[in-house]
């Protein structure tokens, strides 16, 4: 005995309304590792603009690290320089007496 056309299409539409448990499961993890994969790409994109400002700060703090050790020798030189003017005038005055 056939099945009615009808019992037919009441099962194809039993099925479609309710996959298999199998097939929910690996659309979720399907789902889950797209999302997975989205978030990585935004990570890879956060880091590699973290790198590039990072060697943008370092290039910076290495500058003024030079900056910094020329301002302290050009100070160290005129701190010698005063000094031995001031040396100077003690002696010319220590001569004058």
């Amino acid at each position: 005995m056939a099945a009615s056309p009808s019992h037919s299409q009441s099962d194809a539409q039993q099925i479609k309304a309710h996959p298999e448990p199998e097939s929910q499961l690996s659309s979720l993890v399907y789902d889950m590792s797209q999302q997975v994969q989205g978030v990585m790409e935004n990570m890879l994109k956060m880091i590699n603009e973290i790198d590039e400002n990072s060697s943008g700060i370092m290039e910076y703090i290495e500058k003024c690290k030079e900056s910094a050790i020329d301002r302290k020798r050009v100070l160290e030189e005129e701190r010698v320089r005063f000094q031995k003017a001031a040396f100077a005038v003690l002696d010319m005055l220590n001569n004058g007496e």
